[in-house]
């Protein structure tokens, strides 16, 4: 028995076989999600670990036009937490990836990132956001094609009008398809393209004391099939693209310079076009 999940879902097989079809079919992109998927005593812990991230060198606060939010600067700020280690080994294992691999029908060979770049620990405080977008596609340092986004939230007894859902929007950016309240042991597995518009756009409504906590990963393959590239992009590399939601023309800004600060003095800037 895996320690890491919940009982009900220890035949990780037979769990991608029955929900294959459906990943793939789900609008507007293939995405699922699963609720009380993993043993809520580990994430219980991980709670009770959970750092203080604000001022804190090892974590990102971003407070800007497209995202007010808190995210790790560093791998090594993971090593914080004791009680991550084992659970993100388990989530970068040969178990869990093949899982991956199985319920998407992803045909190229998914590998787990070591460095988790962009992801590792999520955190949106009162009054955060993060604006509508499509994630980068190509891992700098590995040179790897960026494949699979799985997020794992850990809010309790969050309501509703908290907001902070997980909205997934269609590729013209008219209309939210979806939208996931990130409740506690709720794990979300969604395609990264071109095209695969997510975020949460409006202003958290939480009480202060509290924030929408999650974990990242995210799975890269040698390469992606040719109807995930777009003529219009850069095949190669993109950065995070902002979009403006319908009726909101200047919400989000792609004219300017990003700078991130990778693996301590890992650095990659770019200038993104309009």
């Amino acid at each position: 028995m895996n320690v890491y999940i919940n009982e009900k879902y220890q035949s990780l097989d037979l769990l991608a076989k029955e929900n294959k079809k459906k990943y793939n079919k789900n609008e507007p992109f293939p995405h699922i999600y699963f609720d009380n998927f993993f043993n809520e005593k580990i994430l219980d812990q991980i709670l009770i670990d959970w750092p203080n991230t604000k001022n804190n060198k090892n974590f990102f606060n971003d407070d800007g036009k497209n995202e007010k939010k808190i995210s790790t600067s560093s791998p090594l700020a993971l090593d914080s937490i004791p009680s991550l280690n084992g659970f993100l080994n388990f989530l970068n294992s040969f178990r869990f990836i093949n899982f991956i691999q199985n319920i998407t029908g992803i045909e190229e060979s998914l590998i787990a990132d070591p460095y988790f770049l962009g992801g590792g620990i999520h955190e949106i405080k009162k009054g955060g956001f993060l604006k509508i977008h499509a994630d980068f596609n190509f891992h700098p340092k590995l040179k790897l094609s960026r494949r699979i986004n799985m997020l794992i939230y850990l809010n309790k007894e969050w309501k509703e009008d908290y907001g902070g859902h997980l909205e997934l929007w269609d590729r013209k950016m008219e209309n939210c398809k979806v939208k996931i309240l990130p409740k506690f042991n709720r794990m979300v597995i969604f395609n990264t393209t071109y095209f695969s518009y997510h975020g949460h756009p409006d202003p958290l409504n939480c009480p202060e004391e509290k924030s929408r906590k999650s974990l990242a990963l995210y799975y890269y393959s040698n390469g992606r099939p040719k109807n995930e590239i777009h003529k219009d992009f850069d095949n190669q590399f993109r950065t995070t693209t902002w979009k403006n939601r319908l009726g909101k023309d200047s919400e989000v800004s792609n004219s300017m310079p990003i700078y991130k600060k990778i693996f301590g003095k890992f650095y990659y800037k770019i200038k993104i076009k309009n």
